[in-house]
């Protein structure tokens, strides 16, 4: 039981925090007044050890701590003495200041720390170890706690909790209060996490009308988001206005009317299509445009006759490397040649790799310059290993920069086109429209492009259906790789992929082969089986590494084999708690040194950087959905997470953005498009039937290079393989594409 006893004011320096959760910002902190010591309580982002605060609240008693104050309302008194300055310093608030440097800089500059620090901070220099870079890091942290406690105690009074209090404060500065002031609906399109409820929410706290023209628009831009993030370019008029009618709770009519309004700022572009009304995010709008327009022109721009016999070039790679193309591969080398554009796609082990490396020999021979790319990090690394030569991801090809408002810009565009004769593009299926248009910005017709890709797996994560609608257009060359080498059929994975691609029930268990079904029909039993084929089995059978070549799929996150608890147990057994090893909790998410995570949205402006035996080889911007890496450190002094993706990138995380990573010992098969593991782990159980479908399966088991297991119910391997259901992707590139080849 909780007693309340009388309102009290408390003026005193915060000797201590006994714990502060870092998602809410419930803190728990001893106060040293000039009546003694008492502990205070409450929702407090912002003080720190050393500062003196006066907090007003009341008492409460609690059966094992006694009395405490619960703050109803607390300020920030600037520190005033040599010791309580040493103790702000040394808190862990501002980076690269810890105990020593604190130390260092009182001594100095004594009772005007704090004031060089703010007005002078160039003398900082003066301090060992204080150099530009760090000097630039600690004043940005000194300027922000000013604005951030007054932009706090607005936030809080609307119940934003300090986690997202601080994002907020990272978009918008010191114009915070004001922004959210004339429209929260802002917050639902700027802010990671906050959705249209949250802000609606908050404006209803501060009073804005349920008409008012912001909600409506909001609801409308949050709903056409919505959609977006499954895939989907443009909404039909009459399902978009019904779905924000519905989250607004208002008349079709308003909504219908909103649509007008949007129009006409050009926030949305509403086009007709073969007599359906589509209502398109301008961005979309343009890119499918830009896409049509552009590969029309790539793909039937006139073309030098290259001087070559291609006949005699096929059968000298074929005799040095010993080695017979197939029919398909010879049309695939054929037309690379005579084509703008070619459209190489086809399973595993028909010899996508074998046929592009063919194709950059030839192409170097004549002496033409070859650039290759892949959407994501991992599938640029797998390019590079298996054609000998350096494929960077899209983004990097392009000189990707981060630039204000969270948008990326690329040095290379239609302004300065890249340099190339001839551009290969792998993993071409992951590839949204936005990313597309980007890429053909800076193309030049007479540049020949070559995109490979595997069409019958999963589409991008954003937006488009780009691959596909490419291939159906029927505009663009295309040849589809379908004989499966002899090599390659001694892989059941190989052979089982199209097997099951071709709606037919894999082989399983065959012996001495790499694809094995482990039936097990209890989840708490499928679980403990993939623990132990991870932490054991696997690693002592076939020499693997249970955290870099070990990786778990799941169709969904929650439920007892989803990739929620799967992490949860497979932490607790690939990297278990020990007494020195550095962890932080984040929410419900702990963190620990070791662990392997993965990036869960685009971050265009964190920085990375290469070092190589303590020298550093390369740096820049950008961290993206999906990339995977391990914590190399954590340190609760300066607040900072340290993050190693692709085996080479560091990254420096502040705490206030780990809710940007998750744990992935086991990740969704989703995220791991473009990625390939020497061992995938897969359970097989109950699901949605949207997420057990056929080329979710398809392309689990593609990710895989030498072994597979499949855990659970052979009848939910079965209903996966006989549900050939894809969802329909609203995108009208393809008939753009044939649109733009009529008037070309």
């Amino acid at each position: 039981m909780r007693r309340r006893i009388a309102l009290l004011t408390l003026e005193g320096m915060v000797e201590e925090i006994i714990f502060r959760n870092e998602l809410n910002s419930y803190t728990v902190a001893i106060l040293d007044t000039s009546d003694g010591k008492a502990t205070i309580v409450g929702y407090v982002p912002f003080i720190n050890i050393g500062e003196t605060v006066r907090a007003e609240g009341d008492w409460i008693y609690h059966p094992t701590y006694g009395e405490q104050l619960e703050i109803v309302n607390i300020s920030v008194v600037t520190p005033s003495t040599i010791n309580g300055i040493e103790k702000y310093l040394s808190s862990g608030l501002i980076p690269y200041i810890g105990p020593k440097t604190a130390k260092r800089i009182v001594e100095r500059f004594g009772l005007d720390s704090l004031d060089i620090i703010q007005y002078n901070p160039e003398k900082l220099k003066e301090i060992d170890g204080i150099g530009d870079k760090k000097l630039e890091k600690i004043v940005e942290a000194f300027e922000e706690q000013g604005e951030l406690r007054d932009i706090m105690v607005f936030l809080q009074q609307y119940d934003i909790t300090p986690n997202y209090g601080i994002r907020i404060y990272k978009k918008y500065g010191k114009d915070t209060i004001n922004i959210i002031s004339e429209n929260p609906y802002k917050l639902s399109e700027d802010i990671f996490g906050i959705g249209f409820k949250t802000a609606d929410k908050i404006a209803r706290n501060m009073g804005i009308d349920i008409n008012s023209p912001y909600r409506i628009e909001g609801g409308i831009r949050y709903t056409l988001m919505k959609y977006a993030g499954a895939g989907h370019s443009y909404v039909p008029k009459d399902e978009l206005i019904q779905s924000a009618s519905e989250l607004l709770g208002l008349e079709e009519d308003l909504v219908e009317g909103s649509l007008r309004d949007l129009a006409l700022k050009g926030t949305i572009h509403i086009s007709t299509i073969e007599e359906e009304v589509l209502i398109y995010y301008t961005p979309f709008h343009i890119a499918e445009n830009n896409v049509s327009r552009k590969l029309v022109e790539i793909s039937r721009v006139e073309l030098k006759d290259l001087e070559m016999d291609v006949e005699k070039a096929i059968r000298t790679i074929e005799g040095e490397d010993g080695i017979q193309f197939a029919e398909k591969q010879i049309e695939a080398i054929k037309e690379s040649m005579e084509n703008g554009m070619v459209v190489i796609t086809g399973g595993p082990g028909t010899g996508k790799t074998t046929t592009i490396n063919a194709i950059i020999k030839i192409f170097e021979d004549e002496g033409f310059k070859v650039n290759l790319a892949a959407p994501t990090g991992r599938a640029a690394k797998r390019m590079t290993e298996t054609t000998g030569r350096e494929a960077k991801t899209i983004h990097r090809l392009l000189e990707y920069s981060f630039m204000e408002e969270d948008m990326m810009a690329f040095g290379l565009n239609e302004d300065s086109p890249l340099d190339t004769d001839l551009l290969i593009i792998d993993e071409a299926s992951m590839i949204d429209i936005l990313l597309m248009n980007n890429l053909l910005k800076a193309i030049v017709p007479g540049t020949r492009l070559i995109l490979v890709g595997d069409v019958d797996q999963l589409p991008s994560v954003g937006a488009g259906n780009v691959l596909k609608d490419i291939i159906d257009s029927g505009v663009v060359k295309v040849v589809e790789l379908d004989q499966i080498f002899r090599q390659a059929e001694e892989s059941m994975i190989v052979v089982n992929a199209h097997r099951i691609n071709k709606g037919e029930y894999p082989y399983l268990n065959e012996k001495e082969k790499d694809f094995y079904f482990i039936r097990e029909d209890n989840p708490k039993i499928i679980a403990d089986t993939i623990i132990d084929l991870c932490k054991d089995r696997l690693p002592n059978y076939y020499g693997v590494d249970p955290l870099k070549d070990i990786q778990i799929l799941s169709p969904m996150k929650k439920g007892d084999v989803g990739t929620n608890a799967l992490n949860k147990y497979l932490q607790e057994a690939l990297n278990p708690k020990y007494f020195n090893k550095k962890e932080k909790t984040i929410g419900e998410e702990l963190f620990r040194v070791g662990d392997k995570v993965m990036q869960i949205k685009n971050n265009y402006s964190t920085e990375w950087e290469i070092i190589k035996d303590g020298i550093l080889q390369e740096k820049g911007e950008g961290v993206f959905n999906g990339d995977l890496g391990f914590i190399l450190d954590i340190d609760d002094d300066n607040r900072i997470m340290k993050i190693l993706f692709d085996d080479e990138k560091e990254v420096e995380y502040n705490f206030n953005q780990l809710d940007e990573l998750k744990l992935s010992y086991a990740t969704t098969v989703h995220k791991s498009q473009g990625s390939e593991f020497q061992v995938v782990v897969m359970p097989i159980y109950w699901g949605p039937p949207m997420l057990l479908t056929r080329n979710l399966l398809y392309t689990a088991i593609t990710r895989a290079k030498k072994l597979v297991v499949l855990v659970g119910e052979e009848r939910y391997l079965r209903s996966m393989i006989r549900n050939n259901r894809i969802a329909k992707r609203y995108s009208s590139l393809d008939y753009k594409i044939r649109s733009v080849m009529t008037i070309f």
